[in-house]
């Protein structure tokens, strides 16, 4: 039989693994998502293809 102790009085690692279990009751993730459009522009795409370092060499 384990002695009770209490949640302040318990070191950073069991606190941390009773925080997990409690966290892990859903299962899955219960945030909505939706499916990108594809024929919609989408800004973010450019941004994340553009490199920066490119320029250095087209300048020399």
């Amino acid at each position: 039989m384990e002695k009770f102790v209490p949640y302040e009085k318990m070191s950073k690692k069991q606190k941390r693994e009773i925080n997990k279990e409690k966290r892990n009751l859903w299962g899955m993730n219960p945030v909505t998502r939706k499916s990108e459009n594809k024929k919609a522009y989408n800004r973010k795409k450019l941004r994340r293809d553009y490199d920066s370092s490119a320029e250095i060499f087209l300048i020399y």
